[in-house]
């Protein structure tokens, strides 16, 4: 009997374990497959947290989908309003797309061009760059210069190695990126240049260095510059990681760049991956987030995918919402203005929206599309309702519509309760409408120390402005309360003596 009674023990263990791996099982696949785990956010105490998705894969292009036949190694992608633009590196050639009605379509291929009587051919060309005017800047890397063509493929200008002291003469101009301002200015980022991005002219002389940083020593390196040759001063300052990886044009006409390497002595946290510069070439990106703008807060130092987020790409919306591209894990970072991390989704593998090898990052239309040069593919993501409504609430609060702000973060919450990046929206905007008890609850809740002080600061003011008629009568009332109880002691002690 004692036997039967193990057996049945056995068997009811057994069916309960079944039952919970089936389960598992379960909500494993029904996670798995609605893509919850796709997208991730930092919180306030630097944790990554799973979010809903904020964009979502729409479709994956290839080369073969047209008639243009398949890409090889392509390093660039721009879009133009409805155009898109391939640098088709491995292939030679540059290859032109629209984007109409949520349709691709082939448009031409540009691989060789007419220049004074001959024919020319682009040699693994890694950019491109096309105005509204429809000039073509192809960074023709591989022939060591920029080609500008006009819109009927004509030769305008051809920008060879400048002839200047500033240039080293031992080293080849290999542009690799190259975007072009409302002035006609190019500004190219080349292989081995670490002084800032090369700016030329609009007739294709060179002006000098845009966005270099500060060279920095220690007290060692310092003792020996001063002792040093010139040529060993000139290796020194090889090792300054100020080498751009990608650039690009906001709406205003500001630079946002990428630094990839960083240096061994150099951590992330003071690299400064991202920047902003002006026109004098100054960094002038908001960082008022919980951490500044590098990506991963967390990585492993060993394994393929080591280190900190090797950004090579970068793009920003007319709402100041820039999104940054992760070559080491594959992973898209979007940053607000200021700074603050709103999600990051994206991969290393060959999963739908995973990457080999992501090179190039573009936003087309309300949609993002990101290269992957191993694959030789072009993923698009396309905006989630979640996504829509940060974007929608971050829009709304940089044209002054802060009550409608509020209103679409209230929104967002309920997508995702622990969305830091709601609590805080909601509470800018109740600071800017005065607001600011309002506004200090909301960022208590989130640990948001900057603008719980400043909205502490001005609740502050306000209360005492508000209430200072009554704390002068106090104020009065308490130095006649005192006049009056020294009268009063002193007539006291007159009528005890009396």
């Amino acid at each position: 009997m004692r036997v039967s009674y193990k057996r049945i023990t056995s068997l009811l263990a057994l069916l309960v374990v079944l039952s919970i791996s089936l389960s598992v099982v379960d909500v494993q696949a029904s996670t798995s497959s609605d893509g919850n785990h796709f997208t991730y956010i930092y919180d306030c105490w630097g944790y990554d947290r799973e979010s809903p998705d904020a964009y979502s894969v729409t479709r994956t292009i290839t080369g073969a989908d047209f008639e243009c036949g398949n890409f090889k190694d392509p390093e660039g992608l721009y879009v133009n309003g409805q155009y898109m633009y391939v640098a088709d590196s491995g292939n030679n050639r540059i290859l032109e797309f629209t984007y109409i009605n949520d349709k691709f379509e082939f448009i031409k291929e540009i691989s060789k061009f007419q220049y004074n009587g001959k024919e020319e051919s682009l040699k693994t060309p890694q950019d491109v760059y096309v105005n509204d005017d429809g000039d073509y800047y192809i960074a023709d890397t591989g022939n060591f210069r920029i080609v500008h063509l006009d819109k009927n493929l004509n030769v305008v200008k051809i920008i060879t190695k400048p002839e200047d002291e500033t240039v080293s003469s031992s080293e080849n101009f290999i542009p690799q990126k190259l975007v072009v301002d409302s002035s006609k200015r190019i500004f190219c980022q080349a292989q081995n240049v670490n002084k800032g991005f090369m700016e030329f002219a609009d007739d294709g002389s060179f002006t000098g260095y845009v966005g270099a940083s500060k060279v920095t020593y220690n007290f060692f390196q310092y003792l020996w510059k001063l002792v040093a040759t010139k040529e060993q001063r000139e290796r020194m300052a090889l090792f300054v990681p100020t080498e751009y990886s990608n650039l690009c044009l906001d709406s205003e006409g500001f630079i946002y760049a990428t630094i990839a390497a960083i240096g061994e002595d150099v951590t992330i946290e003071n690299a400064q991956p991202i920047r902003k510069l002006n026109a004098k070439g100054t960094d002038i990106l908001v960082r008022n987030g919980y951490e500044e703008p590098y990506g991963d807060l967390r990585y492993t130092p060993d394994g393929e995918m080591k280190g900190p987020s090797k950004f090579v790409d970068i793009t920003c919306l007319d709402n100041d919402v820039y999104y940054a591209l992760d070559n080491t894990r594959g992973r898209v970072f979007a940053y607000d203005f200021q700074g603050n991390m709103l999600y990051a989704f994206g991969g290393h593998g060959y999963k739908a929206g995973y990457f080999i090898n992501a090179v190039a990052l573009e936003d087309l239309g309300d949609t993002l599309c990101v290269l992957d040069a191993n694959l030789g593919s072009i993923t698009q993501f396309s905006l989630t309702d979640y996504g829509t409504l940060i974007n929608q609430g971050l829009s709304q609060y940089k044209v002054g519509d802060y009550d409608g702000s509020a209103s679409t973060w209230r929104k967002v919450l309920k997508h995702n309760g622990n969305y830091d990046q709601a609590y805080i929206g909601i509470g800018r905007s109740e600071l800017r409408q005065k607001h600011y008890a309002e506004a200090m609850k909301y960022f208590k809740i989130k640990l948001d120390s900057t603008n719980y002080s400043k909205a502490y600061k001005l609740y502050r003011k306000e209360w005492f402005e508000s209430n200072i008629l009554y704390i002068l009568a106090i104020i009065v009332l308490l130095v006649l309360i005192g006049f009056g109880r020294g009268f009063i002691v002193k007539a006291r002690k007159e009528v005890e003596r009396g």
